[in-house]
């Protein structure tokens, strides 16, 4: 009888040893498993992050691209060209492909300058200014205008 006493204590610690051993086992799985939440958490976050910093990589390349082609086609010829009129057009032109060009605008501006047409220089160096607003150019040509009229 008493090695019955002595067997069942025996298999009584040995249950309790397996049972605290399958408990601290589940918090191990638990806390893994809850730091792998949070890494796949993080690896989404890091993959958004990477796939709109491409998509702003490919916005900026692709206004390289239009500004270069406003460039060759339109912003050097306006440069080069002795009509007034044409050197307008062509920089309008540019600028609608190219947009955020601040000497460009200034450029237009003096040229609606030189014609005579005020209030559209003024708002080309307004544009050119918005863009770059340390262009000292542009301010004393808007400046120069706003004190004409």
């Amino acid at each position: 009888m008493a090695s019955l006493t002595v067997g069942t204590v025996r298999l009584s610690v040995l249950c309790a040893g397996v049972l605290t051993f399958i408990a601290c086992n589940s918090e191990i799985l638990d806390r893994q498993a809850e730091q792998i939440r949070r890494q796949e958490a993080e690896i989404t976050r890091q993959r958004k992050e990477l796939e709109a910093y491409a998509a702003g990589q490919k916005t900026r390349d692709e206004k390289q691209k239009n500004c270069m082609r406003a460039f060759r086609d339109y912003f050097d010829k306006a440069q080069l060209s002795t009509n007034r009129d044409e050197a307008i057009s062509l920089y309008r032109q540019g600028l609608t492909i190219c947009p955020d060009d601040d000497v460009a605008h200034y450029e237009l501006g003096r040229a609606l300058a030189d014609a005579g047409r005020s209030a559209e220089a003024a708002q080309a160096f307004e544009a050119a200014l918005k863009i770059n607003p340390d262009f000292a150019d542009a301010k004393r040509q808007l400046d120069a205008i706003r004190k004409n009229q």
